[in-house]
């Protein structure tokens, strides 16, 4: 179930995270697979036994390289998973920066973009290409105006590549995560009561883990989910679904001025 036997699969942003449990995962699936990023994933590659090309994603030439590598390495390519992202500042709106903007543009959502382009141009049909967004690119989140830009623009990119492609068999899709116990959650500077506002946003209570990202990049690169294209996934432990009771309890006890368990009558608390 969910073999990649006979698949060769590129990977951006394999050297830690997502990337790296993707890469894993899918040689343990049977592919052959290329790990791509701006950072030494040689490691990741020996381990898979695979081959790691350095590639900034921000540049169309190295992304082309990459996917040109990938074919002359191992004859075709089947699968991508774009992958490779950094975080933004986190600021108002009315504070972003162009320089902010463009750093964060150029690599989160051309890189996603340089990647299915140069992809499709090499992909066998019935191939799959997977593109990482975010929750906070199905809905506005304060402070992060520039993550939720770039990952907005990765949906809407896959949509579009979706209904382009399909003619020829290949399927794109993106995954919508939430905040995930990852080397990008501590990015910028990020400290622990963020992370504990995370995990009490997220219905199920924790950080979700890469393994469960790479499981579901798993399904989407196999046969099994081949009339599954142009959806946006969440996978945020129910945060898409509405406020967690970790958070909607607390204001609901602090309106009533009751705990809950007291049966408060809310007939009366003011609107």
């Amino acid at each position: 179930m969910f073999s990649l036997q006979g698949k060769v699969a590129v990977i951006t942003g394999g050297a830690s995270g997502f990337g790296k449990a993707t890469a894993v995962r899918f040689s343990q699936a049977g592919a052959k697979v290329v790990v791509a990023d701006i950072k030494d994933a040689s490691d990741v590659a020996k381990e898979t036994g695979g081959i790691y090309v350095k590639t900034d994603v921000s540049q169309e030439d190295q992304v082309k390289n990459l996917m040109d590598r990938a074919v002359a390495e191992f004859g075709k390519l089947n699968i991508v998973v774009n992958n490779a992202g950094i975080a933004g500042e986190d600021v108002l709106v009315e504070n972003i920066s162009a320089e902010a903007l463009d750093k964060a543009f150029n690599v989160n959502f051309k890189g996603v973009l340089w990647g299915i382009k140069h992809a499709a141009a090499c992909m066998v049909d019935g191939g799959s290409i997977m593109n990482t967004a975010s929750y906070a690119g199905l809905f506005g989140t304060p402070m992060y105006g520039i993550y939720v830009v770039c990952k907005s623009a990765i949906i809407g990119i896959t949509k579009t590549a979706a209904l382009e492609l399909a003619p020829r068999g290949i399927r794109v899709n993106c995954i919508c995560p939430g905040t995930c116990d990852t080397p990008m959650a501590y990015a910028g500077g990020a400290v622990e009561i963020e992370l504990k506002l995370a995990t009490k946003l997220q219905p199920l209570g924790r950080l979700g883990k890469s393994e469960e990202i790479a499981a579901l990049y798993h399904f989407l690169a196999s046969d099994e989910s081949a009339f599954i294209t142009g959806q946006a996934i969440s996978i945020d432990g129910g945060m898409s679904a509405g406020p967690s009771l970790g958070v909607i309890m607390p204001l609901y006890e602090m309106i009533a001025g009751q705990k809950v368990e007291e049966k408060v009558d809310i007939s009366n608390i003011s609107k």
